[in-house]
């Protein structure tokens, strides 16, 4: 194959770039919450919505920007588990703009998957696509609180403001001069849906209760019976004084069956052999 430039990258998702640039210079959004919604909105496009920044850049400015604020409305869905969810579903403009049913129930059932696409995205496509843009905002904001740049700062990371986010992780951008991008990193040319899943996206907490011991068969058996071949290992917890572990991880084989587990709630509370058990998604402060 021919080399493969950064120029054609930038090519191949110029109405990304398009649009971004629209969100921060026009609309004057805040450079994190836009750089979220777009991730957002790139993520729906590889999961069965296409051709959103496309429709976007037809629409007028107060429209573009109630597409936005039912963005962050998503956003917010994700990260609050009690989010009220309007009777029509929350996302009049953004059903009218891709002629399909959405609501905000999808990001409350989905919302393990959802986070795990968004990160995804952040880091292979948006890191990729936007770093000059990027580049050029800080150092833009930077020159307007101090007045001018101290030092050669071209060859220094990218420090975006928001991050690392509480659900999204870290964001990292090459330095401007040092650009280091696999161009035939197929995930950046593609637009099919796809997900890095680490570990800890696909693990959850198990706590059971004190004299009712619960074994690791029981434990697994619980949700292969109703999930099926979904566990991938299960780890219980030290045996206390008496002689019970109260707790156990168990990593799944997807992230989608943590999803399916609890079901929008932040706790899922079952029972097998009359013995509860509670799960939850795993936090590595666990």
């Amino acid at each position: 194959m021919a080399p493969l430039s950064i120029g054609e990258l930038h090519q191949f998702h110029r109405t990304h770039r398009e649009v971004f640039c629209f969100l921060i210079f026009k609309l004057h959004r805040d450079l994190t919450q836009s750089l979220l919604v777009m991730a957002l909105w790139i993520w729906l496009e590889h999961n069965g919505y296409p051709n959103i920044s496309h429709r976007v850049m037809s629409l007028p400015l107060t429209s573009i920007d109630a597409l936005v604020n039912e963005a962050l409305s998503c956003l917010k869905c994700l990260k609050v588990h009690n989010f009220v969810i309007p009777k029509d579903g929350g996302l009049p403009s953004t059903t009218k703009l891709t002629h399909r049913d959405i609501s905000l129930r999808i990001f409350n059932e989905k919302r393990y998957t959802i986070v795990t696409g968004i990160k995804s995205v952040l880091k292979n496509i948006c890191a990729r696509i936007f770093a000059d843009v990027l580049h050029i905002v800080l150092k833009s904001n930077h020159i307007k609180k101090v007045g001018t740049l101290r030092g050669n700062r071209s060859h220094m990371p990218l420090t975006i403001p928001g991050f690392p986010h509480p659900l999204f992780g870290t964001f990292d951008v090459p330095p401007k001069n040092t650009m280091n991008l696999d161009l035939f990193d197929v995930r950046i040319w593609t637009n099919s849906p796809f997900d890095d899943v680490t570990i800890d996206d696909k693990t959850m907490f198990l706590t059971f209760s004190r004299g009712f011991p619960v074994s690791e068969d029981e434990a697994k058996q619980l949700f292969t019976s109703r999930y099926g071949d979904c566990v991938e290992s299960l780890s219980m917890g030290k045996i206390d004084m008496h002689n019970q572990s109260m707790f156990a991880k168990m990593v799944l084989k997807t992230v989608t069956t943590v999803d399916h587990i609890l079901n929008g709630k932040r706790v899922a509370k079952l029972q097998i052999n009359g013995k509860h058990i509670w799960a939850r998604k795993y936090d590595r402060r666990d």
